[in-house]
């Protein structure tokens, strides 16, 4: 939660102008310069990369989780959130006799008498964002929110005082599980009280009075957007309580003007689309349905390149095509998945004699990250659908924890098959002058001309009848 003192600056609309709701909120910038609020790339820290201690690199695999890379879908949803909390607030002028008649009166008890600034009339909007677990939504909503500050405190506007001290912008409340009203409200008073650093407050004993209770709080603190997330809890059964909390949400939108904003996992979006109504109040604002990311979009490009910068093993391996399709596939596009796939996989290969990536710590990396996730429906309908580069259709990707962890360990054709021999093998795999090391290219040719070849090979120490014995 931020809290900062209110800093005026000129509203962009004329109509604007003079709310220091509006003027209070951070100026319009590039959207560079959003990006790089968004923004969080952990110091790398490349002398780790060549420590000795293979936990103190271990350890720095911590620091992929922190990583955030804004994604081409960040742009709308941070305008969206932007337009209609300053549409929001665009109708309540706390120096206006329209917000002073909103703020003393209960919305269905207003005096008949009309202000000279007109009625109240709300312009709150509803917003929509869809996405499966792991998509990145939570994160993309949580870093776009917290650009605006949570909380602004006001002294006096160019002279003038006010009827507010503190101006709750936005704040981030849970669906409950039971769709209940009274939980709902309770939560949303609860945020209230810590955004403003009050004692907790006492809901009322109804349920009628707890809703005027709380839309009393709203008003007061003048709250400029409302997160509701895990709305996929609201599933639609006989009781009816699913209506009533839609119901009491959509009045939060239609009397008190607050810009409410849905975040859900599927099958959410089917729940709105049997009303109209609903739907149409979900989309007002903004709609968007987050999905995993292709791997030739621009978002997996620029995902990719960050995450691959943050490697602590020993030896860099360079990321080519083949990690790069391996990643994705084993992670369908999902970002989560791909960062704890690519922090398992370097923490199985630190301490090793070998530390390259290759596809086959990637699989073991991903059986350890994502065993459970990969069993999902959801999972195994993106991977079903994957098109491999010879244009077919992968149907299925079983991944065998304990037969991937087998290959690892003893590496791929890459790697050596006996830690005994692993200096040896690593040293001509990488060798430039493989040809020089041949004493003899044609002794293999000689021995076929002879009565008894093993015992030739024998003799030239080429086959060894106990290679522990002998090499070790």
């Amino acid at each position: 939660m931020i809290t900062t003192k209110a800093i005026y600056h000129d509203a962009i609309l004329p109509e604007h102008r003079g709310n220091p709701l509006i003027e209070a909120l951070p100026t319009k910038s590039s959207w560079e310069t959003v990006m790089e609020v968004f923004s969080n790339y952990p110091d790398y820290a490349e002398d780790i990369a060549e420590h000795p201690n293979p936990l103190v690199r271990d350890e720095y695999l911590n620091r992929i989780e922190e990583l955030r890379q804004p994604l081409t879908d960040y742009e709308a949803c941070f305008r969206a959130i932007e337009r209609a909390i300053k549409k929001g607030y665009s109708a309540k002028n706390p120096l206006s006799p329209t917000t002073a008649q909103y703020l003393h009166y209960l919305v269905d008890e207003r005096p008949e008498i009309e202000p000279r600034t007109g009625f109240f009339q709300p312009k709150g909007e509803g917003l929509t964002l869809i996405g499966e677990s792991g998509v990145g939504k939570t994160s993309m909503l949580e870093q776009v929110l917290s650009y605006f500050p949570s909380v602004i405190e006001h002294d006096s506007y160019k002279g003038r005082s006010l009827v507010l001290r503190k101006q709750v912008v936005w704040i981030k409340v849970d669906c409950p599980s039971n769709s209940s009203v009274r939980d709902l409200c309770e939560e949303i008073l609860s945020s209230l009280d810590l955004s403003l650093d009050r004692e907790k407050t006492k809901p009322a004993g109804t349920i009628g009075a707890l809703v005027r209770q709380l839309e009393q709080c709203i008003k007061s603190s003048f709250l400029g957007m409302l997160v509701i997330d895990e709305m996929q809890n609201l599933q639609f059964k006989r009781t009816g309580g699913e209506n009533n909390l839609l119901r009491f949400l959509h009045r939060l939108v239609n009397k008190l003007g607050v810009p409410l904003f849905f975040v859900a996992n599927p099958p959410f979006d089917q729940t709105l689309v049997k009303e109209l109504k609903a739907a149409r109040r979900a989309e007002s604002g903004y709609h968007h349905t987050m999905s995993v990311l292709a791997k030739e979009s621009d978002s997996w490009k620029a995902f990719i390149a960050q995450l691959w910068n943050y490697q602590w093993t020993n030896v860099y391996t360079e990321l080519t095509d083949e990690l790069n399709h391996s990643l994705h596939l084993l992670s369908v596009g999902n970002i989560d998945m791909a960062s704890r796939t690519y922090r398992e996989a370097q923490r199985l290969v630190i301490g090793n004699a070998d530390e390259r990536i290759t596809v086959s710590t990637l699989e073991a990396g991903n059986a350890i990250a994502c065993g459970l996730s990969r069993q999902t429906n959801e999972v195994k309908e993106l991977i079903s659908a994957i098109v491999l580069p010879t244009g077919k259709q992968r149907r299925s990707m079983k991944v065998d924890p304990q037969k991937v962890l087998t290959v690892d360990k003893t590496g791929d054709i890459t790697k050596p098959q006996h830690p005994e021999f692993s200096s040896k093998l690593i040293e001509l795999l990488g060798a430039v002058d493989l040809l020089d090391r041949i004493k003899d290219p044609d002794i293999f040719q000689q021995a076929t001309g002879l009565e008894d070849p093993i015992a030739f090979l024998r003799q030239q120490k080429l086959m060894l009848d106990e290679p522990l014995n002998d090499l070790c």
